[in-house]
């Protein structure tokens, strides 16, 4: 006999190997294991259900003392073939003519064995006993005689099961005849989804009528007989209903953690809607506050939240993250409806137990917070986050968002460029947490600290460009402050605001110039735009070949070197074809004024390029991207480059969406090569 404990982690182990055991999930001095069997394995081999195929019939009536005498008697060996149909009720022919001219109920059945002897001619029998006779079946072999033995049986026990159930009163015989149904579940060799769905369909209708005189310890012993059918299948919404309850009205029962932890594993794991199934989100929400009830709660609420994720640098179930953060959404936002029911009913104090609801929800703000220190799972977190799903309740409480500022840190840490850009708004015009946590705003509490580390990571990336800057204009006056406390990305903000014209008030720039020569680093970046500036003018003044072609290898510092080497204002075509340019030179294109052509054909310049020279160069007219990194991202910013003639996407990236997208916001393209791409 095993031991519950050692059942649970087995059968844990078999759908993800990588999932802790059960006792790293929680304290070992806080379970009492009772005991149960894991789900037998059926013996031999396994059978489809038939519910409906022909088949050879012969029907004899006789009496039990002669019967020997009938079956041998060749004058009633006549056999007809039927398709016979195994309905709910009883076993039928779709032609009732001749000997299944009328159908055979399953109550009427009492008993069906396979014919081990007869003669050499008619193998393969299968003989059913009713009260007046047989009905004997004969296959073409002994793999289909089986096949419709273990059909007729389960269809019979399923028939009987369920009108013994439903007529059941006393609790006892109640939960009796449901661990019998499972039983037979467990052994028989049909393979079928109905094998498992049927007993939980129909436990689920039991537990819903007779929930009420069902006491605790009856309730258990269903709980333990339902575990071994949970192991490859989701609980049904009723019983979800019933697991609830049971979560709620004993949070620290040894059951709680030793059986629902794989039921509710393989939820996590395998469901792909919640919105369809919301009792079965409820039902996780509430094992996780059972855990949080534990000692050391919140500490076993991270261990689920970790064993989830496995060991491994990737989390081998897709489906773990997007479930997990459903349930701390769903349960934040039940959160602050419960709060606002209780003051809108004005509900005694002594009745809203404040400090329980506060510990509710931090369990699920630190499952976030657990969630975003895995790398994989930073993206998909951010993503789900990006649009601020939670209630104006919860962002305009300072309890919640000085809890949440563990996350947004771990994911404005990150130096991926699509993780910590879900910290901006969701679309243009949108508020993201940045704006959020923003010095002013609702949620900043630290003086700026989390946003300047926000604005670092931002800058550092690819959002030194036009376009952010002016999206953050509006900020100006938190990007100053900042910089007056000698934060090096807000003074690099001001500066690359002077540097590319961002702001138009003249009093604005010489505030913004005034804040940077206030703190010693801020002169030093601000005397070294000065002099870049001058060496700009001085490049673009008019002047130096209009034609320019690098040799092959060339890298980004070549062209560097060579563009403030003298006058390059007159420079009109630009060819890096076959060079080891990146996107990094694109800080160097926007600097000639005058460039019509540009050739980077075979180059590595990639999105990011695009999108910087994008904001600048609307003069050109003809752009060679051939063999270029460049996709979709970058391809739809040249949708502002207006004057573009003549555009060869040959072998990129480029969609056929991307491509008629183009077609449309360039008026003046005449001939654009897509050969090699999805739009050809």
């Amino acid at each position: 006999m095993t031991t519950l404990t050692d059942c649970t982690i087995a059968s844990t182990a078999t759908d993800n190997n990588n999932v802790k055991p059960l006792a790293e999930v929680i304290p070992t001095n806080s379970v009492q294991s009772p005991t149960t069997q894991r789900a037998p394995v059926p013996q031999g081999p396994r059978h489809k259900l038939i519910t409906e195929a022909d088949v050879q019939v012969c029907r004899l009536n006789h009496t039990r003392t002669i019967v020997s005498k009938i079956m041998n008697s060749r004058y009633l060996r006549r056999w007809e073939c039927h398709k016979i149909v195994l309905d709910d009720n009883e076993m039928r022919s779709a032609t009732p003519t001749g000997f299944m001219e009328l159908a055979v109920p399953y109550s009427s059945i009492e008993d069906v064995h396979v014919v081990s002897r007869w003669d050499a001619g008619h193998k393969f029998c299968l003989r059913i006993t009713i009260q007046d006779g047989s009905v004997l079946l004969q296959a073409k072999n002994a793999y289909i005689r089986d096949q419709w033995l273990h059909s007729i049986q389960w269809k019979r026990h399923i028939f009987r099961s369920e009108r013994l159930l439903k007529n059941a009163r006393r609790p006892e015989i109640l939960v009796k005849e449901i661990k019998s149904l499972i039983d037979v579940s467990l052994i028989t060799p049909i393979q079928d989804a109905s094998v498992y769905r049927f007993p939980l369909d129909l436990v689920s209708d039991l537990l819903q009528e007779n929930d009420e005189f069902l006491s605790k310890e009856f309730q258990e012993t269903i709980i333990i007989a339902l575990t071994p059918l949970l192991e490859k299948n989701h609980p049904t919404q009723e019983i979800c209903d019933f697991f609830s309850k049971h979560c709620k009205d004993s949070p620290r029962s040894t059951l709680v953690i030793e059986l629902f932890t794989p039921v509710v594993h393989r939820i996590l794991k395998h469901n792909t809607d919640f919105g369809k199934y919301p009792r079965m989100r409820y039902f996780v929400q509430e094992y996780i506050q059972a855990l949080n009830c534990q000692n050391d709660g919140l500490k076993v609420v991270t261990s689920l939240v970790k064993s989830m994720h496995g060991p491994g640098s990737t989390c081998p179930h897709p489906r773990v993250l997007p479930n997990l953060v459903a349930v701390c959404l769903a349960a934040i936002y039940n959160c602050y409806e419960e709060r606002k029911h209780s003051s809108m009913e004005n509900v005694n104090s002594d009745d809203f137990d404040q400090i329980e609801w506060e510990n509710k929800l931090l369990c699920y703000v630190s499952m976030m917070e657990t969630m975003s220190e895995f790398d994989d799972w930073r993206y998909i977190l951010g993503s789900l986050l990006q649009p601020i799903p939670f209630p104006d309740d919860a962002i305009a409480d300072s309890l919640f968002t000085s809890r949440m500022k563990v996350t947004i840190h771990n994911v404005s840490s990150d130096e991926t460029c699509g993780v910590h850009q879900t910290l901006l708004g969701i679309r243009e015009g949108k508020e993201g947490w940045f704006h959020l946590y923003c010095p002013g705003g609702i949620a900043c509490d630290d003086d700026g600290q989390l946003w300047g580390v926000m604005l670092n990571t931002l800058m550092k990336c690819c959002c030194k460009r036009k376009k952010f800057l002016i999206s953050i204009s509006k900020m100006i006056g938190p990007v100053m402050l900042l910089a007056l406390r000698d934060n090096y990305a807000a003074m690099e903000v001001l500066c690359s605001m002077l540097e590319l014209e961002v702001v138009e008030s003249h009093d604005m720039k010489m505030q913004m110039i005034t804040t940077l020569q206030s703190t010693c680093e801020g002169k030093r970046m601000y005397a070294q735009l000065c002099e870049k500036q001058i060496a700009i003018k001085e490049m673009q003044q008019k002047g130096g070949p209009k034609k320019l072609t690098l040799p092959s290898k060339s890298t980004d510092l070549d062209l560097t070197r060579l563009l403030s080497s003298g006058c390059f204002g007159n420079l009109e075509c630009l060819s890096l074809a076959f060079t080891q340019v990146t996107s990094t030179c694109a800080q160097d294109l926007i600097k000639l004024p005058s460039l019509r052509y540009l050739n980077l054909w075979s180059t590595q310049f990639g999105d990011q390029g695009l999108q910087t020279i994008s904001e600048h160069l609307h003069k050109l007219q003809v752009l060679n991207l051939c063999e270029t990194p460049v996709t979709d991202k970058g391809l739809s910013c040249l949708a502002a480059m207006k004057s573009l003639r003549k555009l060869n996407l040959n072998s990129t990236n480029l969609s056929a969406l991307t491509f008629e997208g183009l077609k449309e916001k360039l008026p003046a393209l005449q001939e654009c090569d897509v050969r090699y791409t999805d739009a050809w």
